[in-house]
């Protein structure tokens, strides 16, 4: 039963501008007889073979979403939907994706799948099911960069759009020397393969200062937005917009700021 099942969005900000191009779903828990959060009840669908079932309901729920922001506001905005790892080894989750995109249509060019690093996905299973999202028109992140196992081979053999740098990286960057190297090395080695990078997790000003001097594309965070609903989204996309901006600037003119 997924009626306690809800999905917020993690605005995602432009380095360059404050812009908001685009949302992350995460799959939240309302119920006052279960108090779980993600991180909680994510292992235990994993755990439980569960997690082919809450990927396909996600995914509908999500195009759902979509369906219905576009109806209320003409925004441009990228929607990002996570899947497990095992799902990109499954030919028959690509064929979902593709009825399902048949029968609800949405602006394919506006999705990104993004496959969580946290198993080792083989290079023709993981390239073939990529291929297939592109021929769909639809761009592919790696999810948690850094955390799995295969973190090189990835930007090597797979052919992706965009990575994504776990906050866990992130969150320490301004006071740990071996995260400062290794959020540098990424950043670098995405720019010489020509792929965006969307550093997690920012919620502080030094972290933004830090990815905005080695050219990060993109952000998401508590620093600027909260998740939230994609009605609220729709409706106060210019005051976010607007907030984004003013954190930006200021930042970039030396001025103090606090949240």
């Amino acid at each position: 039963d997924f009626k306690a099942f809800y999905l917020d969005l993690q605005p995602i900000i432009s380095c360059s501008d404050g812009s908001y191009i685009g949302g992350e779903f995460l799959i939240r828990l309302d119920s006052d007889k279960i108090n779980f959060g993600p991180d909680k009840f994510i292992p235990l669908f994993s755990e439980s073979n569960f997690m082919s079932v809450v990927d396909r309901k996600v995914f509908l729920m999500a195009i759902g979403t979509i369906r219905e922001y576009f109806k209320n506001t003409k925004k441009s905005f990228c929607f990002n939907i996570n899947i497990s790892p095992k799902q990109s080894a499954n030919p028959q989750y690509l064929h979902f994706i593709k009825e399902t995109l048949r029968l609800t249509p949405v602006y394919n060019q506006k999705l990104m799948i993004e496959i969580t690093e946290t198993n080792a996905i083989s290079q023709k299973t993981g390239s073939a099911f990529i291929d297939g999202l592109h021929a769909m028109g639809i761009q592919a992140a790696i999810d948690d960069f850094g955390t799995g196992y295969s973190s090189l081979s990835y930007l090597k053999d797979f052919p992706i759009d965009c990575l994504k740098i776990d906050r866990a990286f992130v969150h320490n960057i301004q006071h740990d020397p071996n995260d400062e190297a290794l959020v540098s090395m990424i950043l670098s080695m995405a720019k010489h393969l020509r792929l965006k990078v969307v550093a997690e997790g920012i919620e502080e000003i030094a972290q933004l200062a830090f990815l905005v001097a080695g050219d990060c594309d993109y952000i998401q965070g508590y620093l600027f937005s909260k998740p939230i609903s994609a009605e609220q989204l729709a409706t106060t996309f210019n005051d976010l917009h607007m907030h984004a901006n003013d954190i930006l600037e200021r930042f970039k003119y030396g001025e103090e700021y606090s949240i």
